[in-house]
């Protein structure tokens, strides 16, 4: 009893007792809020460990500024530093609950469409819970005011201070140390905040918003109208013409994306014990009215799937670092695919996606790109066993976004992404219909039986496209947006591959992922062309007759008859008809001989190539990294404003319906005002188990 009567004195009669009660309230309640205020996807016991741990070290070094201070001084700094963290946990709160994203310092500076509808909409969006994250700070004022806590007015030792900003500072790089080896690439790919919310905590999240936005701003600022020009010089300069043949041969056509998650080109045509692991997308791929590129590459970099899609509607790279999506989608001025269709052909444009709408700042680029409408995972049934890895299981997707397709007005750009074959492939037993390959490599095997399911879903949304009539005015394109075995399966891959060995070289080779068109009475074929994801915009706009030659664009039409057929990876690698290199070395791209005393010709080639690749990656950074489409809107082109656009399920659905009796083209209106569900058929177990 009498050490329990020392600590109570201890603790309100010195400072140092003051500060341990302040930072533990401040600990228990910014837990209790993660928890009940965030949809952080907290797995495993490492995870929800450093959710527990992450509010403290930085708690303890911001508070702990106060501890430097004698007098009431600071006690008071101490609680006005914990009343700024609550606030910023508060406005938290409710842009969290408003767009499932965190602030950050570019939605602030910037005061877009995201700050401006939540000021409006604060009163409704506020829920009296939401006050907890000042409950520490009343208390605190109580007890003060009514003296319980009496104020240590002695100025604290210098070296104490000191070792406890220390011991923040060291509990900081644990904390993260520990959260790099749960997730790698934390803070360089910043794929989610959510991620780094969860594992680092709010204020650690602050603190890496605005040493980043500090690197952005100070590059943009120095960017300038110039910068732009040497761009479109070389744009201009380069610049290969559409294939004519094709021009305009889908012009009205509805365009239907289909996103193939981590899906390589080996899977064509590959069986696993006699058994085809891609039936439907094999019929595709050789079909008549298919146009099937089979030397089309991933180009993605650190941003993986955010990359693949930069590149698809921006005919942009990626960055050498980091995500493009995720560090520029929300501020930067682009000139997508999606807002092109829009304004010049009076498409109807959205993207669906059974995965959280955060994910790669999907939720934020989008509107930056220009699409009308983004479906998310908020506006699916998520029951148990329906969401696997990264979204809801594929056929379950499709199921489920029939009632949004059928409302499209008609011509629509729609992109569905799928993600069941994503790492670590896989999937429970009743959706398994092919044995997994026996390489051994854990990694490796189940990719057969996700791919599997995968070509299964394909199946059942194409005969619904059939059966609805849709297929015959729509140009259907599929694509594989990056590697699903990586490089460090050289020996699996092997025995994938049937050789009997596996190297850097041919490793860049299975860097090759599918690209098809297909459309009925399209003049289709396999094209042997060398290109990859940079070129995907030109070649879909060549076949819908859109005039790109305003655009500020790095790729060129795979249907062209002079395409360059120089592939850039991003880290420089290369890949041509003719010559390859990977790792500083160059190879013979047929032969696959490495290339061990070069001519003179073949050097100057080699040179040719190499600054070619530089320059277009160095070019595309700087459109990026410098905002510098900000400083040109092209011939006929609204410059995208992000106000304009909102997600919010509720409010796009309404608009979607008004859009929809307005124009009297869908589907839905077509089939005589009456659902077309029915006729998508599929043999997903989740629904039978009713």
């Amino acid at each position: 009893m009498a050490k329990l009567k020392a600590f109570y004195k201890w603790l309100t009669e010195t400072k140092l007792g003051f500060f341990l009660f302040v930072i533990v309230l401040f600990w228990l309640k910014t837990y209790f809020i993660y928890v009940n205020k965030f949809n952080l996807g907290v797995t495993g016991p490492m995870q929800h460990f450093l959710l527990l741990l992450n509010p403290l070290p930085a708690a303890v070094l911001l508070i702990g500024i106060g501890l430097f201070f004698k007098g009431r001084k600071s006690y008071w700094i101490m609680v006005v530093i914990d009343f700024l963290l609550s606030l910023w946990l508060f406005s938290n709160i409710l842009y969290y609950r408003e767009f499932s994203d965190f602030l950050s310092f570019s939605i602030i500076k910037t005061s877009g469409s995201s700050s401006d509808n939540l000021g409006k909409s604060i009163a409704g969006i506020t829920q009296g819970s939401d006050f907890l994250a000042f409950f520490d700070i009343a208390i605190i004022i109580i007890l003060l005011a009514t003296k319980v806590f009496k104020m240590d007015v002695r100025r604290l030792k210098l070296k104490i201070s000191l070792l406890i900003e220390a011991l923040a500072v060291t509990f900081l790089g644990i904390n993260l140390t520990m959260a790099q080896k749960d997730r790698s690439g934390l803070l360089t790919r910043t794929f989610d905040n959510n991620y780094i919310v969860k594992y680092l905590g709010m204020n650690a999240f602050a603190a890496y918003d605005g040493v980043k936005t500090a690197q952005t701003n100070a590059i943009m600022a120095k960017a300038n109208h110039s910068d732009l020009q040497s761009v479109q010089s070389y744009i201009k300069k380069n610049y290969i013409a559409p294939n004519p043949q094709y021009y305009g041969v889908a012009k009205g056509k509805n365009v239907l994306v289909i996103h193939l998650e981590s899906f390589q080109q080996f899977l064509i045509d590959y069986k696993w014990k006699g058994k085809e692991v891609t039936p439907n997308l094999n019929k595709l791929y050789h079909a008549n009215d298919t146009i099937s590129f089979d030397n089309f590459f991933n180009q993605v970099g650190q941003g993986k799937t955010s990359d693949a899609e930069m590149m698809l509607e921006n005919s942009l790279f990626g960055l050498q670092s980091g995500s493009a999506m995720s560090s520029y989608g929300t501020s930067n001025t682009f000139q997508s695919a999606p807002a092109i269709l829009a304004q010049q052909a009076g498409y109807t444009t959205a993207v669906m996606h059974g995965g959280a709408g955060s994910f790669w700042n999907r939720d934020n680029a989008y509107k930056s790109f220009g699409y009308d409408y983004f479906m998310p995972l908020s506006y699916y049934k998520n029951k148990k066993g329906y969401y696997i890895g990264y979204g809801i299981k594929d056929k379950l997707f499709f199921d489920q976004s029939i009632k949004y397709i059928e409302h499209l007005p008609q011509p629509f750009y729609l992109k569905m992404i799928t993600v069941t074959n994503h790492y670590p492939y896989d999937i429970d037993k009743k959706n398994q219909s092919i044995d997994k390959t026996d390489t051994g490599d854990k990694t490796v095997d189940g990719y057969v039986q996700t791919a599997h399911y995968l070509d299964q879903a394909i199946g059942e949304l194409m005969d619904y496209l059939k059966k609805t009539g849709l297929e015959k005015n729509t140009l259907i394109m599929l694509y594989g947006d990056h590697y699903g075995i990586s490089g460090n399966h050289h020996k699996a891959s092997a025995e994938l591959l049937d050789q009997s060995s596996f190297n850097n070289f041919d490793n860049l080779l299975f860097q090759r992922v599918p690209l098809m068109f297909h459309m009925p009475g399209l003049r289709g074929g396999i094209n042997h062309t060398y290109g990859g994801e940079i070129d995907v915009r030109p070649t879909l706009f060549n076949l819908l007759g859109i005039d790109d030659r305003n655009f500020i664009q790095l790729g060129h039409s795979l249907l062209a008859k002079n395409a360059p057929q120089i592939v850039a990876q991003r880290n420089g690698d290369f890949i041509t008809p003719e010559y390859s290199r990977v790792e500083g070395s160059y190879y013979y791209t047929k032969t696959g001989k490495k290339i061990k005393h070069p001519s003179k010709a073949v050097k100057a080639k080699l040179a040719q190539i190499s600054n070619t690749i530089t320059s277009e990656l160095s070019l595309s950074d700087r459109v990026i990294t410098g905002d510098l489409l900000r400083f040109y809107t092209p011939p006929n082109f609204k410059a995208v404003n992000r106000k304009d656009y909102s997600y919010k399920k509720k409010e796009s659905l309404s608009r979607l319906r008004r859009q929809e009796r307005k124009k009297k083209s869908s589907l839905y209106y077509q089939n005589g005002k009456k659902t077309t569900q029915s006729k998508f058929k599929t043999d997903a177990p989740e629904l039978e188990e009713k």
